[in-house]
């Protein structure tokens, strides 16, 4: 069986939504929509590891018992910090310990609302040629029709050739929703993520792939909660 890093990055200092990590969403921590997401698919020989630099989330997984290993370091709790860096980190302080993992499960705090079933549909979509499997949604911006770059005469193109009269006419695209990552460890030490050419979709509803960055993304979050 694989054994499954269960990572939640968290770090404090968010500009567009100040503590938002910790904000209370339908009365619960946002935080605690992952934790306990992973909490209940955690497997033995899995590990669960909140990476984080902020009081607040420490004192939250201290509540409930939950051991966190390490305090992420500054250099990696900054806005230049990439998730890749603190992927990475994560996998070589536990590997220095003597814990190994085949996978890496990232689930984003922002993103607090994923289903069982959006659970099952990843685990099923991996095998051992895949590099990464990621949540998606279908993205309403399409680039064969709606989006445009700008040429060096200042004029706009469209990003993507294509003689498509209509929109729906177009190929499907797909946007990351920030919610799951599954990704292979010994991928991920050969390249980064932005270099993976193996990867592989499940599709999320709009209702569940709210990332929430800004003001107007809670207030579509707590929409949505109180719709369901």
């Amino acid at each position: 069986m694989m054994k499954i890093l269960y990572l939640i990055p968290a770090r404090a200092g968010s500009k567009g939504l100040p503590g938002k990590n910790t904000k209370l969403l339908g009365g619960k921590p946002l935080i605690l929509y992952s934790i306990d997401f992973a909490m209940k698919n955690i497997n033995k020989g899995d590990e669960l590891c909140i990476s984080t630099n902020d009081k607040d989330v420490l004192t939250i997984a201290s509540d409930l018992g939950i051991h966190v290993p390490f305090k992420r370091p500054e250099e990696l709790s900054s806005d230049i910090a990439t998730s890749y860096d603190v992927i990475m980190h994560a996998i070589k302080y536990y590997e220095e310990n003597n814990k190994y993992f085949d996978l890496v499960f990232l689930l984003q705090p922002t993103s607090p609302f994923r289903s069982q079933q959006d659970f099952e549909n990843l685990i099923q979509s991996y095998d051992e040629d895949v590099e990464m499997v990621v949540s998606v949604k279908k993205a309403k911006e399409n680039p064969y029709f709606t989006l445009f770059e700008e040429n060096e005469y200042g004029f706009l193109d469209r990003s993507k050739r294509g003689n498509f009269q209509r929109r729906q006419d177009c190929p499907d695209v797909f946007a990351y929703n920030g919610s799951m990552y599954l990704m292979n460890v010994n991928a991920l030490k050969s390249a980064k993520l932005h270099e993976f050419k193996k990867i592989k979709k499940i599709i999320m509803p709009e209702e569940r792939s709210i990332d929430i960055d800004t003001m107007a993304d809670w207030v579509l979050a707590d929409f949505y909660l109180n719709k369901q």
